[in-house]
């Protein structure tokens, strides 16, 4: 269904195991014996496209054994009609401009709910061909409830349950642009008709199922007792295609173990920990936040929330509300900045602390899952060791602390654990400094 489909962008997702990636890779081999077709497949990284039994694993199984030439260096792959079918990433949303100016005939998007909405609607206008392949678009994923992709398929999705309806799989819907609506119909000629001067675009959305893909049942039969075995959510995603499922709300946070009080005791050690967004708000984007959390840590080893800023901005804005933030905290407040992975999270750090001389600063890489580093603040939260200082900002904070990991932005409280993590960590250290 998903190989004949003729929609404009066709996507393919669901459960595990379906065969969503391999037919991905099969669609442009129709067309390359056309000499000048050309054809991308995106992951969100150049890393995801090279583990072992990825795209670029399973591409040279497909390609290779029917004259393709492979130039892995470049993750490419050129045919002798002179077509091309390359795999490139979108790892930065700024990655989306490196594109600019190529002509792509077909695009791919493997899981396409990693990918912003921004980056997706940004390549369509690099979907063109003065070939003999007229362009299209086709996509793989697995559901995530709280993707724009959700949204965006929500027609073939029912309401209540969050399962595919079977009897609208492979239908053809069209949609079109008016500012930054999306307006939908089930007639092409008459949604143009209603906004002249606009053109639509055809979508479908298949669903997948591990049955549908009888080689793997047969060649690897545990592998859906693998999806069996997993938590309840992943398992309704993974194996039953569920698009509305998420974790139940208060799994690591609830609002009744955050009592409020007006303030916290003066005599308190404090820091502030940051969460630095990767990027600023542009329109059609749903960036996360820039957020820092003042924790206080009393005598008796009770931890108060006595202050949340949010923000988003240029990275020149961000910089300077930090640094205002530090002389309005003043410099008996430590700061406790993050350091993502690799050299551009490293010098973002290194900035960040020269630009906060004069305070005390700290910054270390980030390690673990978000989850693991949330769980010893979860775990004095439950136990009543946790108290939160009246202030406007509450609501938002407690809700998505309510909400996490399932919810959309997680910003407040990988701050919060930021400060908690760095405050636990210099009380351990006096302790051990006291008795050595």
């Amino acid at each position: 269904m998903f190989l004949s489909s003729p929609a404009d962008i066709a996507i393919y997702g669901g459960a595990a195991g379906g065969g969503k990636s391999f037919a991905l890779l099969m669609e442009p081999l129709r067309h390359v014996s056309k000499p000048g077709f050309s054809a991308v497949i995106f992951r969100r990284t150049s890393k995801q496209v090279r583990n072992e039994g990825g795209l670029w694993d399973a591409s040279c199984g497909l390609y290779g054994a029917i004259g393709g030439k492979a130039k892995e260096s470049e993750l490419a792959w050129k045919f002798p009609s002179g077509s091309s079918i390359s795999f490139g990433h979108l790892e930065h949303e700024k990655n989306k401009f490196d594109w600019q100016g190529s002509e792509l005939a077909y695009l791919g998007f493997d899981e396409l709910t990693h990918f912003s909405e921004s980056q997706f609607f940004y390549l369509l206008s690099r979907n063109r061909s003065v070939g003999g392949a007229a362009p299209y678009v086709r996509a793989t994923c697995n559901p995530d409830a709280d993707s724009w992709v959700a949204d965006f398929i929500r027609w073939w999705i029912e309401p209540e349950t969050g399962y595919p309806v079977p009897e609208r799989s492979g239908k053809l819907r069209w949609f079109l642009r008016d500012e930054d609506n999306l307006l939908w119909g089930d007639d092409k000629c008459a949604l143009e008709m209603a906004h002249p001067g606009k053109f639509a675009k055809s979508v479908t959305f298949i669903a997948a199922r591990i049955e549908d893909n009888r080689i793997l049942m047969e060649r690897d039969p545990g592998y859906r007792a693998n999806l069996a075995a997993l938590s309840t959510v992943d398992r309704e995603r993974l194996l039953s295609g569920n698009w509305k499922i998420r974790p139940a709300a208060g799994e690591y946070f609830r609002r009744s173990w955050f009592p409020v009080v007006s303030a916290a005791p003066a005599e308190a050690r404090r820091i502030r920990g940051w969460d630095l967004a990767g990027s600023h708000a542009e329109t059609g984007t749903r960036p996360d936040w820039t957020a820092g959390v003042r924790l206080a840590r009393d005598r008796d080893g009770i931890f108060y929330v006595e202050h949340v800023e949010r923000l988003q901005g240029t990275p020149n804005n961000v910089e300077r509300a930090i640094r205002n933030l530090a002389q309005s905290d003043g410099t008996q407040v430590s700061i406790a900045l993050p350091q993502d992975p690799g050299q551009a999270g490293k010098a973002q750090a290194q900035a960040l602390v020269r630009l906060l001389a004069g305070f005390r600063v700290k910054s270390q890489p980030v390690t673990g899952s978000k989850i693991v580093r949330a769980m010893p603040f979860s775990a004095q939260a439950e136990a009543g060791n946790v108290r939160l200082v009246a202030g406007p900002w509450n609501a938002e904070f407690l809700t998505e602390l309510e909400n996490f990991p399932a919810g959309r932005h997680d910003d407040q409280v990988d701050a919060a654990c930021e400060a908690f993590n760095a405050l636990t960590e210099f009380s351990q250290k006096s302790q051990r400094d006291m008795y050595s």
